[in-house]
């Protein structure tokens, strides 16, 4: 694969991740490269991943002034990717959920497509180390998703994704709504919605053994209005404007 290719890590306190993931990346078979988007951690995870881009060059970091929400973090990764000619561009967890052995195949799917989705539900269920409020919570919400919209994925808020660059472009990123987890359901859907062709690859979601999840009320909530608010842009259809 000739194309450059970088994956898009948010981290916040993700000072004992990084170094390992980062480390993993880097031995990939495929050549990626890594940007983290750190939101000023109180943990040091900036000055950390500072040190290792000093020490790799396929590592560069964005900072950011404070904390405000993984869609603002992805959306500032995407620009700038996009301002520096990569063709494929990845959002990845920075907690080991994600497992970066994955890429690869990512990549390889992304050939034939204008987004690429890991799913955890793709023929069968494959999470791990997660309570069963939590799953129910995920499935409940695919399920909404796709009665509502008519979105056809079967993991639409999983976040281990790859964008062909020309998808990014396609998009007004300074119209993204959404801030948390349905940040991921409304990047979808508005590329679903163009037409475009979406592949769905088989992933196991690992939770996190260490830090602290960011779930929270608020981020239900706003997924929750955010679904209805798709449908009505898509002038309340449940299938896309064009064709793919």
């Amino acid at each position: 694969m000739s194309q450059r290719a970088l994956v898009i890590v948010p981290t916040y306190n993700e000072r004992e991740n990084l170094p390992p993931l980062a480390a993993h990346i880097l031995k990939l078979p495929v050549p990626v490269d890594l940007l983290v988007v750190d939101d000023n951690s109180p943990d040091g995870t900036g000055k950390l991943a500072d040190e290792l881009a000093a020490k790799h060059p396929s590592i560069h970091v964005l900072h950011r002034a404070e904390k405000n929400g993984l869609g603002r973090a992805y959306i500032a990764g995407f620009k700038w990717a996009l301002a520096r000619d990569y063709e494929f561009i990845m959002e990845m967890d920075g907690d080991f959920s994600h497992n970066p052995d994955d890429i690869p195949k990512f990549l390889a799917a992304a050939e034939g497509a204008d987004l690429v989705i890991g799913s955890r539900y793709c023929n069968g269920i494959r999470v791990i180390n997660w309570p069963l409020n939590r799953l129910v919570l995920s499935l409940g919400a695919a399920k909404y998703v796709r009665v509502i919209t008519g979105l056809p994925l079967s993991d639409p808020t999983g976040g281990f994704k790859c964008f062909r660059r020309a998808t990014l472009q396609s998009l007004d990123l300074d119209a993204v709504q959404s801030n948390g987890y349905s940040f991921q359901i409304e990047m979808s859907h508005k590329i679903w919605r163009q037409g475009l062709r979406i592949a769905e690859v088989p992933i196991i979601f690992t939770d996190r053994f260490q830090g602290n999840s960011k779930m929270s009320k608020g981020i239900v909530k706003e997924a929750l209005f955010m679904v209805w608010r798709l449908w009505f842009q898509n002038g309340l259809r449940r299938s896309p404007r064009k064709k793919s």
